[in-house]
C-alpha cells in the first residue's frame, strides 16, 4: 500500500508493540505515515479519528484469529469480530468512505468453529450492500507466509530450539500464499468491487502441513526423526483437517485472473437487525446466549453459505473427536490418535 504512495496513509492498532513496529518498518515510505493507537469498538474515539483523518479506503483486518482461543472465549470474539465490524461500517458510512475491504478468511467457508462463524457473520454484514456512497467488500484468502501468529515462524522456532515441531495431524492441509502475493490481490479486488461482493484469492493446492514441517528441517540441515521430533499431537478445539474450497462452482473468474468473485448477497439487513440484542447478550456476558445465536447462524450459513461446498468431520458445537490411542509411529513422532477414526492409518514414512 505505502509503496502506492496516498496522500496519507493511517495505521490503527490497538497493540502499541505492533504499531511501533511497523511504524519504524515504514519510515522511509513516500507518503505521511500516521500510527493512531485505538480500538475499533472505542465508539466516539473511532469517530474522532475518522473526523480528522477523513479516510477515502477503509482495509478492515481487525479480528481475532487464533481459532481455538476463540473456541474458548466466545464472547469476545463475537464483541470483536462481528459487533467491530458493524461499528467500522457505520463510521465509515457517516463519515464519507469511498470503499471499505474487509479482509477475511478461508475459515469462514462453511464454517466450523466460533472464529470462521463470527468472519461469515462479518462477509453477511457487508452482502446486500451494493447501493450506497461507501462500496463494501470482503476478500477471502487462507494463511499467508510470515504473517502474525502464521504457522511458519513458529516451526521455524520450534527448530531453532531443538523441536519438537508440532503438527496437529499428519494429513493436516492449509493454503498458503506469500505477504506481497496476498497484499496485491487484495489491492487489485479492492478496484474491482462494486460493492457487496466477496472475493476469493486463488491460492493454488493446499499444502500438507507435516510436509512443511519435514522441508523446513531439511532446509535448516537437520534430519526429521533424528535430529527433530516430529510431534502430532491432534486437532486442537474448533480445528478441521481440510479448509473449505475457497473457489467453487459458485464463483465466477473476475478480470483478474487470480481473484474469483461471488455476487453480492442478501443477507446484510436481517443480520444487521439482530446485532443492538446481540449486543446486549455481550454487555451482560452472557455466553450461553452468545452461542445460542451463533449456534443458529452458523448452522443456517452452513446449509446456505457463499462457498458452502467444503464437509467436516464436526462443529464447534459438537466438540472434536478425542485423542486415545498411540499411533503405529508413536515411538518416532510421539502421535496419538483417535482409534475409532483412524484405526490401521499409518504415519507417512518420511523418516
Amino acid at each position: 500500500m505505502a509503496r502506492h504512495a496516498p496522500r496519507r496513509l493511517v495505521l490503527l492498532d490497538r497493540s502499541e508493540r505492533a504499531l511501533s513496529a511497523l511504524a519504524r518498518e515504514l519510515t522511509e515510505a513516500p507518503t505521511q505515515v500516521i500510527g493512531v493507537l485505538s480500538d475499533i469498538r472505542t465508539g466516539e474515539r473511532l469517530r474522532r479519528i475518522f473526523a480528522e483523518h477523513q479516510p477515502e479506503l477503509v482495509f478492515h483486518a481487525a479480528a481475532y484469529k487464533h481459532v481455538p482461543m476463540m473456541e474458548l472465549n466466545p464472547v469476545e470474539a463475537v464483541k470483536n469480530n462481528v459487533l467491530g465490524t458493524r461499528d467500522l461500517v457505520a463510521t465509515s458510512e457517516a463519515f464519507g468512505v469511498r470503499k471499505f475491504v474487509l479482509i477475511s478468511t478461508d475459515k469462514a467457508v462453511n464454517p466450523v468453529n466460533i472464529m470462521g462463524s463470527t468472519k461469515r457473520v462479518a462477509e453477511r454484514l457487508l452482502e446486500g450492500s451494493a447501493n450506497g456512497s461507501c462500496r463494501k467488500i470482503a476478500v477471502r484468502f487462507g494463511n499467508v507466509f510470515g504473517s502474525e501468529g502464521s504457522l511458519v515462524p513458529i516451526l521455524l522456532r520450534q527448530i531453532r530450539n531443538g523441536g519438537p515441531v508440532t503438527i496437529t495431524h499428519p494429513d493436516a492441509t492449509r493454503y498458503f500464499m506469500t505477504i506481497p502475493e496476498a497484499s496485491q490481490l487484495v489491492l487489485q479486488a479492492t478496484v474491482l468491487g462494486k460493492g457487496g461482493e466477496i472475493f476469493v484469492l486463488d491460492m493454488g493446492e493446499p499444502v500438507r502441513i507435516l510436509d512443511l514441517a519435514v522441508s523446513l528441517i531439511r532446509l535448516a540441515g537437520l534430519t526429521p526423526g533424528r535430529d527433530i521430533e516430529v510431534r502430532i499431537t491432534g486437532l486442537r478445539l474448533g480445528e478441521r483437517l481440510h479448509e473449505g474450497t475457497l473457489i467453487d462452482s459458485s464463483a465466477v473468474r473476475s478480470a483478474h485472473d487470480k481473484i474469483w468473485v461471488h455476487a453480492p448477497g442478501e443477507a446484510g439487513e436481517s443480520i444487521a437487525a439482530e446485532l443492538d440484542q446481540v449486543e446486549q447478550l455481550v454487555e451482560r456476558y452472557d455466553e450461553n446466549g452468545i452461542l445460542s445465536w451463533l449456534r443458529r447462524v452458523a448452522e443456517s450459513t452452513c446449509s446456505s453459505a457463499i462457498g458452502s461446498s467444503a464437509s467436516s468431520p464436526y462443529t464447534w458445537w459438537s466438540s472434536p473427536p478425542r485423542i486415545s490411542a498411540p499411533c503405529s509411529c508413536a515411538s518416532i513422532c510421539g502421535s496419538r490418535r483417535a482409534s475409532s477414526r483412524w484405526s490401521g492409518k499409518r504415519c507417512p514414512p518420511w523418516w
